[in-house]
C-alpha cells in the first residue's frame, strides 16, 4: 500500500489516529480492547457502565477507515461485576448496529490451557469472543486458506459406505439439516467450524493481555490477500503486526504507551531481520488532528 502510514506504529490516542487515516483504506481490522476495569495503569481502566459511551466513537472512526469489503474481528469478553456478567460486549453490539455496521458472525477462542481458579458462583473462563463486523454483506473471504487436515479417521470411516451413506441423509429430528458421507471421497481437507482451539500467549511479551499470535493470523489469513492492510488499533505488544508480516500483508499498529511501542518496534524489526525483510519500522507519534 502507498499511503503514509503503511508499516507504521503510530503513538498516540486511538481516537485521534484514526482521524488521520484515509477514508477505505484498511482491509481488516483485527484487536482486543482493553476490558472494562482493566489495564488501569495503561489506559485508565474504562468502568464497565461507561464502556460503550467510550468504545462507539472509535468504532465510528473504524468504520470509516475500512474498506467497503474489509472486516472487523473485535475479541472481547464480558467482565464479571459484583457476582454477574456485565451486559458492556451485548450494548457495544448493539451500538455498532445502530452505527451501520453489519455483526456477521461470532468465533469463539477457545483457551486450551487456560488459567485454572475457583470461585464460589461460576467456573474458570476458558473461551472468549471474536465478533466480526462488516459494513457489507459483500465482503473478502478466503475460506481455502484456513481449511484443515481431515484426520486419519476418513480413511476407515470412508472405505466402505452404506447406501446411506450415497444419498442425503436428512436430519431425523427434522431440523433440515442432513449430510452425505460420500461427498467426504478424495477430499483431504475439510472447513473449519467457528471455534478456534487456540493456547493462550505463554512467552512473556511484557504485555498482561497479549493474545497468541496464532489468533490474529487466522484471521489475516481468512479474510485477506497478500499486500492487504491489517490495522490494529490497540497493538499492545505488536502480535497483530508481527502476524501481517509473516504473512505478507502490510501493517499499521496504534499503541498509547511508549513502552508498548517500543516492544512492538523490537518484535517487528526482529521478524523482519529472520525473514530477511527489508521494511523500516517506524514510529510517529500523533497527538491530534492538523
Amino acid at each position: 500500500m502507498s499511503f503514509e502510514f503503511a508499516n507504521r506504529i503510530l503513538l498516540g490516542d486511538c481516537l485521534r489516529v484514526l482521524a488521520q487515516l484515509p477514508r477505505d483504506s484498511v482491509d481488516l481490522i483485527v484487536t482486543s480492547p482493553p476490558y472494562a476495569d482493566q489495564r488501569k495503569h495503561t489506559y485508565g481502566g474504562i468502568h464497565a457502565d461507561h464502556y460503550v459511551e467510550w468504545f462507539l466513537p472509535i468504532a465510528e472512526e473504524l468504520k470509516r477507515v475500512l474498506r467497503p469489503t474489509g472486516s472487523f474481528v473485535l475479541n472481547i469478553k464480558e467482565r464479571v461485576v459484583k457476582g454477574e456478567r456485565h451486559t458492556y460486549v451485548i450494548e457495544t453490539i448493539l451500538g455498532m448496529r445502530n452505527q451501520g455496521w453489519l455483526w456477521t458472525e461470532e468465533y469463539i477462542w477457545h483457551k486450551k490451557n487456560c488459567h485454572p481458579g475457583k470461585w464460589p458462583n461460576r467456573f474458570r473462563d476458558a473461551w472468549e469472543r471474536c465478533l466480526q463486523f462488516n459494513k457489507s454483506r459483500q465482503f473478502a473471504m478466503y475460506q481455502q486458506a484456513v481449511m484443515k487436515p481431515m484426520g486419519e479417521w476418513r480413511h476407515s470411516r470412508l472405505r466402505r459406505l452404506s447406501e446411506t451413506d450415497k444419498r442425503r441423509d436428512n436430519s431425523h429430528v427434522n431440523s433440515g439439516f442432513g449430510k452425505r458421507i460420500a461427498n467426504w471421497v478424495g477430499r483431504e481437507l475439510a472447513y473449519p467450524s467457528n471455534v478456534l482451539h487456540l493456547a493462550t500467549e505463554c512467552g512473556n511479551k511484557n504485555h498482561s493481555a497479549a493474545f497468541p499470535l496464532a489468533l490474529p493470523k487466522w484471521f489475516i489469513q481468512l479474510f485477506t490477500k497478500p499486500g492487504d492492510v491489517v490495522l490494529d488499533p490497540f497493538l499492545g505488544s505488536g502480535t497483530t503486526a508481527v502476524a501481517a508480516v509473516q504473512l505478507g500483508r502490510t501493517f499499521v499498529g496504534i499503541e498509547l504507551d511508549p513502552g508498548f511501542v517500543d516492544i512492538a518496534q523490537n518484535r517487528i524489526r526482529r521478524e523482519c531481520a529472520d525473514m530477511a525483510l527489508f521494511i523500516d519500522v517506524d514510529v510517529r507519534e500523533i497527538h491530534a488532528a492538523p
